[in-house]
């Protein structure tokens, strides 16, 4: 469930302030509406912490020796030294290399010239003697004119290069406009490459000096933590609220949210500290943030969710317990193979008994392991699918465990639909079966969002549009059996125990959409509603497609793991022949645990695509949700 919260302002004496701040930490419920910092304390915060996180993350890139002397404790003070010296070891190496950098497109610019000295060319001058510099392609150099006087320095890479003697600072007719004047170089190459050699002694003493402050890292790090606390706190100190008309107020105020179920801790610390407090439900427009409670059962999808990064609107529906129920359903489709679920469950045990033996307790991640562990192994049961194995390969009471309608050892066999006998009709394969399957949970899954729905407007005719959406999906539900799985199995004239199925579900979709066209946008004037929807007839119309595409969409379950099951079997196949050979052993073994383990890290990939996108998007998109929310972050002592 989604907690309720309550708004609270409190106002404190503002002589006060740091004293109330530091107790409202202390009791950690109030997650305080968003403020900005400042001030000359806020900012060196700031510059301390971004310090500490650049000057990390060069140390993190330096190769610290494994036996290495434990560092001297440091205060806070010196550890912010150690940053800014760390940062200005960095800036001064990053400006070496770009000098080298320059210094050395010099030097390699003047390669085949040799050395030259524009101190000497200088001295010439002086001596009337002009040389410059000049490159032109060898099959051009003929086309220098004769009166030019010119000396050949030499011929590489199809290139002459030649200096033109006494040629005046204008260049001469004399000399073709193929050819490329080389610009003088500031100091001489010899000059160039001992800066080079200087830059690259000095950039080594700065690599060893921050190899010296590597050691500190984790004290870094630290500091760089409990700056983020000292921080927060600024933030809220500055940025309380204590000008009245301009002018700073004897009082100071602070607002934020609390969870119902905290006020009375709060109330006790308003009556302790003298402060008053004013509360109130939060209005449509605050910005509420999110603090889920559920059981431990359901409190498994957090880490998922937290990996996510998914957060329902304060205002919207908290669907752990669905997301978790059928999470567990596709994690298992998807793996598919009862093989790699014994290996998760394995892995899950393991967690736990380690968790066990250091009196941590069992993890969410390692309860959620061995949850969707389990259902991997009973989806592999059902289906009869174990390590991408034959049937015939697997022993017949596994192959007995499974359910004949989906399972791979009676793939051949075909099946009537429970409502028929007549055996000249087609068959269902097992494919159709695991297919309808999947549109199966499509319905169940998008009928309990719009069910939720109608619980949601039971008091209002909207509660009509959203059983209008429900009649909508269950006829389509019909229509994509037809259309996908088989026509002549599911035609429209279809009827079972003399009710004729296929003209029904038709008429549901087109009575459910007269229904969702009417209520669907009703505010009080069933007018509006339909003006409204006619405002936006072309995304009305395209809802029904996008009905028909969210259960196709759930297809998916099946394909990737038919994939899945594809590629284990390929790999054995690849592996079988190897079998039979004592000195091929290890290469069958490398290569089976190489195809199965990329196998299990594609299957993991594809759930999370897949899988995921089912909860998020398709069954999100019919509850309405757009997963706005943003966690509970009570200002609080960072042990809390």
């Amino acid at each position: 469930m989604i907690v309720p919260m309550k708004k609270v302002s409190i106002v404190v004496l503002n002589k006060e302030r740091r004293q109330a701040l530091e107790q409202l930490k202390k009791i950690g419920v109030v997650h305080l509406e968003q403020l900005e910092g400042n001030g000359e304390k806020f900012a060196a915060y700031k510059e301390a912490s971004n310090n500490a996180m650049n000057a990390s993350a060069v140390l993190a890139e330096v190769k610290v020796p494994k036996k290495h002397g434990q560092p001297a404790s440091l205060s806070n003070q010196e550890i912010a030294e150690k940053c800014v010296n760390v940062i200005s070891l960095t800036e001064q190496k990053k400006r070496l290399l770009e000098e080298i950098s320059n210094d050395s497109v010099e030097l390699d610019r003047f390669a085949l010239w040799g050395e030259v000295n524009p101190d000497d060319f200088a001295y010439l001058k002086e001596k009337n003697i002009s040389l410059r510099l000049f490159e032109i392609p060898e099959d051009k150099y003929s086309l220098v004119d004769s009166s030019a006087v010119t000396i050949s320095v030499n011929r590489a890479k199809k290139t002459v290069r030649f200096l033109l003697v006494n040629g005046g600072d204008e260049r001469p007719a004399a000399i073709p406009p193929e050819a490329y004047e080389v610009p003088m170089p500031a100091v001489s190459t010899a000059e160039i490459a001992r800066r080079i050699e200087d830059d690259e002694a000095k950039i080594a003493g700065i690599d060893k000096a921050l190899l010296e402050e590597a050691i500190y890292k984790d004290m870094i790090d630290g500091f760089k933590k409990s700056l983020e606390s000292d921080i927060q706190f600024e933030t809220v100190y500055s940025g309380m609220g204590k000008e009245e008309d301009g002018k700073i107020s004897d009082l100071a105020w602070i607002s934020g949210f609390v969870p119902v179920d905290s006020m009375e801790v709060l109330q006790n610390a308003v009556k302790e500290n003298s402060w008053a407090m004013a509360y109130c439900d939060p209005d449509e427009e605050d910005e509420v943030p999110t603090k889920l409670k559920n059981n431990k059962l359901v409190s498994l999808i957090y880490p998922l969710t937290d990996f996510l990064g998914t957060v329902p609107g304060y205002h919207e529906y908290d669907i752990s317990g669905w997301f978790l129920l059928f999470f567990t359903i596709f994690f298992g489709m998807i793996f598919g193979d009862g093989g790699y679920g014994l290996i998760v469950t394995f892995a899950a045990i393991v967690m736990i008994l380690k968790g066990l033996a250091s009196k941590k307790g069992i993890s969410p991640m390692s309860g959620l392991m061995l949850l969707l562990g389990l259902s991997t192994v009973c989806w592999g049961t059902v289906t009869c699918t174990w390590f991408g194995l034959q049937p015939e390969q697997l022993p017949q009471w596994l192959v007995h465990l499974s359910i004949p309608q989906i399972s791979n050892a009676y793939a051949d066999v075909g099946w009537l639909p429970f409502w028929s006998d007549d055996a000249s009709k087609e068959m269902l394969t097992t494919a159709q079966n695991l297919q309808i399957f999947c549109f199966t949970l499509a319905f169940l899954q998008l009928s309990v969002a719009h069910i939720k729905g109608m619980i949601r407007y039971r008091k209002s005719l909207k509660v009509l549009g959203e059983f209008g959406s429900m009649l909508q999906l269950w006829g389509m539900y019909y229509v994509v059996l037809s259309m996908v799985v088989s026509s002549s199995l599911f035609s429209f004239s279809e009827i079972v125990y003399a009710i004729p199925i296929g003209l029904i579900s038709i008429g549901l979709v087109a009575f459910g959409f007269v229904l969702s066209f009417v209520f669907s946008n009703y505010e009080g004037s069933i007018g509006k509603s339909v003006l409204e929807s006619c405002k936006s007839i072309i995304s009305v119309l395209l809802g029904v497609v996008n009905v028909f595409s969210d259960i196709v969409s759930y297809i998916r379950l099946w394909a990737v793991g038919l994939a899945g099951a594809a590629i284990s079997g390929t790999v054995n196949e690849m592996a079988g022949p190897l079998l039979g050979h004592a000195i091929l052993f290890v290469a069958f073994a490398a290569l089976v645990l190489f195809g199965h383990g990329l196998n299990m890290i594609l299957n993991l990939l594809s759930v999370i695509v897949h899988g995921v996108r089912l909860n998020t998007l398709e069954f999100s998109t019919h509850l309405g949700m757009s997963w706005s929310g943003f966690k509970y972050n009570p200002f609080a002592e960072k042990d809390k």
